[in-house]
């Protein structure tokens, strides 16, 4: 019995992990990207995760590191082959070229902080 209660315990366990890091998507909150765009790395996770961008203009986000982890020092946009260092406590800018329509995502270099940008048109 105390077996099964472990495996069943240690199944849903993993499940949670899976979705938290893989499957989860937050809504898109939609910004104007006429203006910096700050973003919060604390607590495992981008504030926000999931952003709407227009398509078609260049867009400049702030990210604040305020999260000490080695995973959260660097921001990696892999299908746009830019990345940036994240001082502790300090912010950085990133300045985006002009996207065409479509979701790009956004990690820490382990993949484990995720965020997306979803450009649309207008």
């Amino acid at each position: 019995m105390s077996e099964t209660i472990v495996t069943l315990g240690g199944i849903a366990a993993i499940a949670v992990i899976a979705w938290w890091f893989w499957l989860s998507k937050s809504k898109a909150e939609h910004v104007n990207a006429q203006q910096s765009i700050d973003i919060q790395v604390k607590d495992g996770v981008y504030q926000p995760a999931a952003l709407e961008v227009p398509a078609g203009q260049a867009l400049t986000l702030r990210f604040t590191r305020h999260d000490a982890t080695p995973c959260a020092e660097k921001v990696v946009f892999g299908d746009l082959g830019i990345s940036a260092d994240l001082p502790l406590g300090k912010t950085q800018s990133v300045t985006l070229p002009p996207l065409n329509p479509g979701q790009y995502e956004f990690t820490c270099q382990m993949g484990m902080y995720r965020g997306r940008l979803v450009a649309t048109q207008a």
